[in-house]
């Protein structure tokens, strides 16, 4: 078996990539929607999540903070300069538009409704909604929802960062397609 090689961290970044480089990334059928996310650091995370697999866009939703942002550029390494985003005051409205588009809307909560990612089936174009870090998903978004999915909590923690948890289950989606 071949031996990965160690990267340095000037290695990780290639820098700020070109518009043309940036036209030519092979966008996911995957979005992220940040419903109310309060702290400036998961916005930034969420757009290195976002840029990882190269989601089709980031809706920034309710008092979500957006860029430009100092706190928001440092937690996404300048991602937020290349991921396609848009800023939208009201969530649900944005929700039943891309459910008129035919998105499958997952939310990320824990919930009665919430099946374990692990039963989670990729069907695409689809839409990861993430909540406050407090309040989760607001209660109109998860009526909208066609899925509810949460992660396994086994340690003393409920909960994962939302960054974390959208990584997990992007990847869950995406698991056939890269």
């Amino acid at each position: 078996m071949a031996s990965l090689k160690k990267l340095f961290p000037r290695e990780l970044r290639k820098g700020t990539p070109t518009s043309e480089e940036i036209a030519a990334i092979p966008r996911q059928p995957i979005s992220f929607v940040l419903d109310n996310v309060q702290d400036t650091f998961n916005v930034g995370a969420l757009f290195r999540v976002a840029d990882a697999v190269a989601a089709e866009k980031v809706y920034l939703c309710g008092q979500t903070p957006t860029p430009p942002n100092p706190r928001i550029h440092k937690a996404a390494v300048g991602t937020e300069q290349w991921v396609p985003w848009e800023y939208h005051p009201n969530i649900v409205s944005l929700i039943r538009e891309l459910k008129a588009q035919g998105k499958t809307i997952i939310a990320v909560e824990q919930h009665p409704r919430s099946i374990s990612y692990a039963e989670l089936a990729a069907k695409f174009p689809a839409v990861l909604i993430v909540g406050h870090e407090t309040l989760g998903v607001s209660q109109g978004v998860l009526e909208l929802a066609d899925v509810i999915v949460e992660l396994p909590m086994l340690g003393v923690t409920r909960s994962l960062t939302v960054a974390a948890a959208a990584a997990v289950v992007a990847y869950k989606l995406l698991e056939g397609v890269c």
